[in-house]
């Protein structure tokens, strides 16, 4: 397996990466969009990380416009929308591809890893279906604002539908248990 915290990546200001910056954090990995139902996520993730980054947590974000061109903006204009919209002060990398055969290799490791999510994944596949969406095969990304939790050690400890609120009780769960090894 690819070890994850190695894998080169660019801040959304274009500065080289990687998720060693954050070795010996929980870092919850969120593929992320500005035109999306499930947008307004932004606000519970900050408050995520305004509430356990003192603990050791760092919220990732990772802009993709895989997902019906939902992120269709530069990266400059995401940075501002999420400052703007939501005051956004968690770490955000460059937009990259999170599913299909051009996907980064963060977002291959990941899938790899944990080939399925918790949550209501099940349900959120047929509202898909229903708007006319074939949605993506596990262990594929379904849509935008799915979750990873990686442990200290670059493990990949758990995922999570992209229904899943930042508050919901099993990812916080899954991240105090890291937080606590």
């Amino acid at each position: 397996m690819t070890d994850i915290q190695q894998i080169p990546l660019k801040t959304i200001q274009g500065a080289d990466a990687s998720l060693a910056d954050y070795a010996g954090k929980v870092v919850l990995a969120v593929n992320v969009a500005s035109k999306c139902g499930l947008t307004p996520q932004y606000e519970g993730l900050e408050k995520l990380y305004g509430g356990y980054k003192d603990k050791g947590l760092v919220v990732a974000g990772f802009p993709a416009n895989d997902f019906a061109a939902q992120e269709p903006g530069s990266n400059e204009e995401i940075a501002s929308f999420c400052t703007t919209n939501f005051g956004v002060d968690f770490p955000m990398f460059e937009k990259i591809v999170v599913t299909g055969p051009e996907k980064h290799p963060l977002y291959a490791a990941l899938t790899s890893a944990q080939p399925e999510a918790q949550g209501d994944g099940a349900a959120f596949r047929e509202r898909l279906t229903g708007y006319g969406i074939t949605p993506n095969p596990e262990p594929e990304i379904l849509w935008n604002f799915e979750k990873f939790v990686i442990a200290k050690d670059g493990t990949v400890a758990a995922r999570f539908a992209p229904t899943t609120e930042p508050d919901d009780s099993a990812l916080i769960a899954a991240i105090e248990a890291e937080l606590a090894k």
